[in-house]
């Protein structure tokens, strides 16, 4: 299993997504391969992926990536990838789901959405 494989898997365990979850990624291999292809489905999960060389197809999700780097992995010197993973991790689940806010969300985080929009 490869990291992109290993990080929905984590992903699905940890948030248990509902089914009609949006999944939207680029065209790279490791998001078109027949193997995340079938787990995305395998959890009823709606593949998005943008245009062929359209980068703003891909607003929100590079937009994520790019403060991640500026605030945390520029910042540090990692020896590895595996060492990156739990700062990686924290800065998600604490910055991220927790406190910043989405334009794409209504301007909630992700915590306040999923639980404003959590059915009861």
């Amino acid at each position: 299993m490869d990291l992109v494989e290993q990080t929905l898997t984590m992903a699905l365990v940890n948030w248990k997504p509902t089914a009609g979850l949006l999944h939207h990624s680029n065209r790279g291999n490791h998001y078109a391969a027949t193997r995340y292809q079938h787990l995305l489905g395998e959890y009823s999960i709606t593949i998005g992926m943008g245009r062929k060389d359209n980068g703003s197809d891909n607003a929100c999700v590079e937009g994520f990536f790019r403060t991640l780097k500026r605030e945390l992995v520029y910042h540090r010197h990692y020896a590895t990838r595996e060492d990156t993973r739990p700062d990686i991790f924290a800065s998600i689940r604490m910055f991220f789901d927790r406190k910043h806010r989405h334009s794409t969300l209504g301007y909630d985080s992700p915590a306040e959405y999923k639980a404003r929009t959590a059915v009861a």
